[in-house]
């Protein structure tokens, strides 16, 4: 009840959001005076005040990046409740549009889409939009499901069946190591020398915090430039990829990539690994 009183008050700020694609003229006929003027009208017969008119002119709505809809988004504070004729007007992707109506919502915003009766200060709009938000949600995770089931089958197949046209490479940030160009990982010979320095130093016996204690004292740079920690030692000592391979999700495979550590020294290394855990003391929290 306190929301729709909200949208009952006759001197709210309203933001008038229009946008038309070349697209969007040719199939629907709509153009950017008529979106304006039928939110004027709508305007005047709530008792409305127009703060601002954004315009996206030749803008798809698949996308977020629009100057208006930024400049619309940066002065959200300077207005009360958001305007449009559709909500296709506003987002054509589900999940653009809930995220702007979690952002709306955060700042106490409403929003109106004027044909569609489409209002979040009443419990019918917020219903909508709640099922809008599941629907958006479901289709993330179909296409988190589909973007998966690809990369497992990617990292199951065999280095000479896959796509010679295409990466072998999964997602990944790019290695320490290496370089990554055009979809293909080449030697850095400053960081490919620190990355067999760390192997030799551990099967000389060196922890992995006093490996990165050496490396900070002799200002061995990182990926990022930042200083060598015990974690970003024991990722390199456990990562197949120096020895030619990728791994993914549990999946070793094969790599056109050039190997950097043996792979006796890398089965090695993990041994020593596995042997030192197992030593480790068993500490009980109080």
């Amino acid at each position: 009840m306190k929301r729709q009183k909200i949208l009952e008050k006759t001197d709210l700020k309203a933001a008038l959001y229009t946008r038309v694609s070349t697209e969007d003229q040719a199939k629907e006929g709509f153009s950017l005076d008529s979106q304006v003027e039928r939110l004027r009208s709508y305007c005047s017969a709530r008792g409305w005040v127009v703060h601002k008119e954004y315009v996206d002119d030749g803008y798809s709505g698949r996308y977020i990046r629009r100057p208006a809809y930024h400049e619309l988004m940066e002065e959200i504070e300077n207005w009360d409740v958001l305007l449009v004729l559709k909500m296709d007007r506003i987002h054509r992707n589900s999940r653009h549009f809930m995220e702007m109506m979690d952002e709306l919502r955060r700042r106490e915003k409403e929003f109106v889409s004027m044909t569609e009766s489409l209002d979040t200060s009443t419990a019918m709009g917020r219903f909508v939009v709640d099922i809008i938000q599941r629907i958006a949600q479901l289709e993330s995770e179909q296409i988190g499901e589909r973007v998966y089931a690809g990369m497992r089958q990617k990292a199951s197949t065999p280095l000479d069946r896959l796509d010679p046209e295409k990466s072998p490479y999964l997602g990944f940030n790019h290695p320490f190591g290496y370089d990554y160009i055009d979809g293909s990982l080449t030697v850095n010979f400053v960081e490919a020398d620190a990355v067999k320095k760390i192997y030799q130093l551990y099967l000389d016996g060196k922890s992995m915090g006093e490996i990165a204690k050496r490396l900070n004292r002799t200002d061995t740079p990182t990926k990022r430039g930042g200083k060598w920690d015990k974690r970003t030692i024991s990722k390199i000592l456990k990562n197949p990829l120096y020895t030619g391979h990728v791994l993914w999700d549990g999946v070793v495979r094969s790599a056109p990539h050039e190997a950097l550590v043996d792979t006796g020294v890398f089965e090695e290394v993990q041994r020593i690994i596995s042997q030192r855990r197992a030593r480790l003391p068993i500490k009980i929290r109080r």
